[in-house]
């Protein structure tokens, strides 16, 4: 056995403030990457080929920069379960080190890797958590129980000091020509684009898929717009969100780095509204962590509601409706500027997320997985444990204290999009309409006919009743 130790990435596509990473190079020098390619995953039916697109971008620059500090990254094109332990026993490495995950699949596949590894008498790193400030068990009730509300866990989650990125060094050693021989012949393959994988995005990425891009994105919006965060964060028309959203469920930036951009920044704060402004951001970043913590106690979250209520909740299966939702044809002017934007960009602001799921769910009286689906099915930043945790924030199916929230369209574009910039932009063909008639949906019928755009297919004031006496029902069916 020799002294490799093969680091498997999967959500940390980076090797900068990469503790498992960290812990590889304390053991020894020879640290060589892996990633695995696999078919579980790639052949599911919520894969978007944007998110596709972006990943392989990432592992490109990921490949250089081993080239940079002395070693490689391998690819592998197979069951992980399988390939990872064969690789592992090929080239006689010493040990096999990976940064844990919350979600279920992640869980399962560990441990059947854990056990192949164990079989072969080859070393791992046990439950190393890199994408999380804190861990699921450090964060618990008083009576040690997880949280399933967010504040009382944003009030203990940021009362605990948080890690300083890790500093990793610059100088690896490889595989020999030899041994990068040998694992050619154990599986490793070229790195392919997204399209030799079956998937077709020609459209651009809202971020550049490099950890580069992303600290610049950071360093941008620190020093200009979270300033101004808290009010602006809502209006989609504003570039006033971080956008690294991609960027952190790919790992491509260390969330480490991220906190510490923070602190920085309320470090050089002047001003309680600064201070403000930053500390939402913070909030946001702990919400992430929430739905994290939320996925890893509570797996079956991933299936369906939280709430009881909703767990058996009597949807309507209007196929119609659901393609109108889905390619922006709704009527609603601000929902399908926003659907619009999803499907042409892959990306959506996240007000606007939470008005196109209100809309599905209380106006359309559809089931939420099905919108939630879709959403992976064409984000980039398509995360199971912060989509999933949105969708039953908006669905009031989920960890939340308020049981029914239901979103007005109109009352939403009114607020945040009062001169009607974002509903023009994703719909061209409305730009000639008054800002007041745009904004409150109050299009006339001949206006919408000349210029192609449907008229409404639900009316909310109707739908928004017929949903709350469902729900009244489907209550007290529960509580019987």
């Amino acid at each position: 056995m020799s002294d490799l130790i093969l680091f498997w990435h999967r959500r940390d596509l980076r090797i900068s403030d990469n503790t498992g990473i960290e812990k590889a190079l304390e053991k020894n020098k020879k640290v060589v990457g892996i990633f695995c390619l696999d078919p579980d995953i790639l052949q599911g039916d919520d894969v978007a080929a944007v998110r596709v697109t972006y990943m392989i971008g990432c592992l490109q620059k990921l490949q250089e920069r081993y080239t940079q500090v002395g070693s490689q990254l391998l690819i592998l094109q197979d069951n992980p379960v399988k390939a990872i332990p064969k690789l592992a026993a090929t080239l006689q490495a010493k040990a096999v080190y990976w940064n844990w995950d919350v979600e279920p699949y992640s869980q399962q596949r560990d441990a059947a890797v854990i056990n192949a590894l164990q079989e072969l008498g080859i070393e791992y790193l046990e439950k190393n958590w890199d994408q999380l400030l804190k861990t699921p068990e450090e964060i618990r009730t008083g009576s040690n129980t997880p949280y399933t509300v967010y504040t009382p866990f944003w009030k203990n989650w940021s009362s605990k000091p948080k890690d300083a990125p890790v500093k990793i060094a610059d100088k690896f050693e490889g595989l020999t020509a030899e041994e990068q021989e040998i694992a050619t012949k154990a599986g490793v393959v070229e790195l392919p684009t997204a399209k030799d994988l079956g998937f077709n995005w020609d459209g651009e990425l809202i971020i550049t898929p490099t950890e580069e891009a992303a600290k610049e994105r950071l360093e941008e919006f620190c020093s200009r717009a979270i300033n101004e965060y808290q009010e602006q964060r809502n209006f989609p028309a504003i570039d006033g969100t971080s956008r690294l959203s991609a960027a952190l469920k790919f790992g491509v930036i260390g969330i480490r780095t991220v906190w510490k951009a923070t602190e920085d920044a309320l470090e050089n704060s002047r001003s309680d509204e600064l201070e403000a402004n930053i500390r939402t951001w913070q909030k946001e970043i702990a919400w992430r962590e929430f739905y994290q913590h939320a996925m890893y106690h509570f797996p079956e979250l991933e299936k369906g509601a939280y709430r009881d209520t909703f767990k058996n909740f009597p949807w309507e299966t209007n196929e119609a409706h659901f393609q109108a939702w889905c390619e922006g044809k709704t009527g609603y002017p601000i929902v399908d500027a926003a659907m619009r934007q999803l499907n042409q960009i892959g990306w959506m602001h996240n007000r606007c997320r939470m008005i196109v799921a209100s809309f599905l769910t209380k106006d359309l009286l559809i089931n939420p997985q099905l919108g939630e689906k879709y959403f992976m099915q064409r984000l980039i930043d398509g995360d199971l444990s912060a989509n999933n945790g949105g969708w039953q924030w908006s669905a009031s199916s989920g960890m939340d204290p308020k049981p029914v929230r239901i979103f007005n369209p109109a009352s939403q574009a009114q607020k945040f999009d009062p001169e009607g910039e974002y509903i023009r932009q994703w719909l061209p063909e409305l730009s000639s309409i008054d800002t007041q008639y745009l904004i409150t949906g109050k299009i006339t019928p001949l206006e919408r006919q000349a210029v192609g755009y449907p008229e409404p297919i639900v009316e909310h004031k109707k739908q928004q009743q017929m949903f709350k006496q469902m729900y009244k029902q489907q209550k007290e069916k529960v509580q019987a």
